[in-house]
């Protein structure tokens, strides 16, 4: 099937979801005692036996969880400290990335050529971590709902560098963060694809500016099983004839990512996988900054696909603002809900992805 169409935050991270209410007595006032003389009454009483009912009520408390991925706090430094946003070159040079697979949320942009990613770090982080390329006029309105990111980039045109400093991306571009961001050239890659970072050294430049990340998606609490439709996994063709396939692999319980018909392994050998996919169908419009440059509309609304535990789920996907979190509903309404584990979510344009059904081969399915 074919898709057609702040630091001003108050931000919690849900420690403890438990309200405390402070029982207060009146204040003492002064009263007038009239002594009295009562002759005394014998009366003979019979009690009654007095039940009394049993008001002991049993209070589940909420584990605190990581914002970005739903699971449990491990340390609550690491879940209330910055996202860092690194920009993530896609070219075949570039190939195998290092810190894809230790992202909370990945997020696949059309650009001039191939795909670029701008890898989510917050419950983990990745030293190195790369290769790090340009950003793009359409991450500051993607990515400015993290609250104050810390947006790790090598820099951009002069447009582009313009508007990354006005808005609410903390600014970590090489020249930026000099050398204090850990920034450097591998000898395994060529130029422009082999330059590095370190998110040690981020965070260590952050110095308050950045802020704790809200959620950016709603997630199943209760342990139960996702519902929707069974299926094998999605194929991609995007921008630059980049060509990528998700297949569901229920040894592991994720999707697993394939360029066209290879695995896409990390530098680690490790293949990426993910436990949910989201596509969001976008309109692209040009960017201010680069008249050949796709600029992603992700504030407003369109169709959502969600695939997570082997199940496919077609809905809306909703953002009021640049601020917004994304909103998914199915197609009755209801909240679609994500299985707690990193996210990978697909930019797409109408008719760039396909479904593929349980029971069909992901590899003998067609491009769309």
């Amino acid at each position: 099937m074919k898709i057609s169409s702040k630091r001003s935050f108050a931000i919690s991270i849900a420690l403890a979801g438990i309200s405390l209410v402070a029982c207060g007595g009146g204040g003492d006032s002064a009263q007038t005692t009239t002594s009295t003389s009562v002759a005394p009454t014998t009366v003979a009483v019979t009690e009654a036996p007095t039940t009394v009912a049993d008001t002991t009520t049993t209070t589940t408390i909420p584990l605190p969880v990581m914002p970005l991925t739903g699971l449990p706090v491990v340390d609550e430094a690491v879940a209330a400290r910055p996202a860092i946003v690194a920009k993530i070159d896609n070219h075949p040079g570039a190939r195998p990335q290092t810190g894809i697979n230790e992202a909370d949320i990945v997020y696949e942009e059309n650009v001039e050529k191939w795909t670029r990613f701008a890898i989510v770090m917050h419950s983990q982080g990745s030293d190195p971590i790369g290769p790090i390329r340009s950003g793009r006029s359409q991450d500051i309105n993607l990515l400015t709902s993290l609250n104050h990111p810390l947006f790790l980039w090598s820099g951009g045109n002069p447009t582009v560098t313009g508007l990354i400093k006005k808005s609410e991306l903390i600014n970590m571009s090489a020249s930026a963060a000099s050398n204090g961001g850990g920034f450097f050239r591998s000898t395994d890659k060529k130029a422009p694809h082999n330059l590095f970072s370190k998110t040690t050294n981020i965070w260590a430049l952050d110095a308050g500016r950045g802020g704790t990340p809200p959620p950016q998606f709603t997630y199943r609490t209760d342990g139960s099983a996702a519902t929707g439709t069974a299926v094998a996994g999605l194929k991609l063709t995007m921008d630059g004839n980049m060509k990528a396939a998700w297949q569901w692999d229920a040894a592991s319980g994720k999707f697993i990512r394939f360029h066209e018909a290879k695995p896409h392994v990390d530098s680690n050998k490790v293949q990426v996988n993910v436990d949910n996919v989201v596509v969001i169908v976008c309109e692209y419009k040009f960017s201010q900054a680069d008249k050949n440059s796709p600029e992603a509309q992700t504030v407003g609304t369109g169709v959502a696909w969600l695939f997570t535990q082997g199940m496919w789920t077609e809905g809306t996907w909703s953002r009021a603002d640049n601020h917004s979190a994304w909103t998914l509903t199915d197609s009755s309404g209801q909240p679609m809900l994500l299985t707690p584990g990193r996210t990978w979510v697909e930019l797409t344009r109408e008719k760039q992805a396909v479904v593929v059904a349980a029971g069909s081969s992901v590899a003998d399915t067609p491009w769309p």
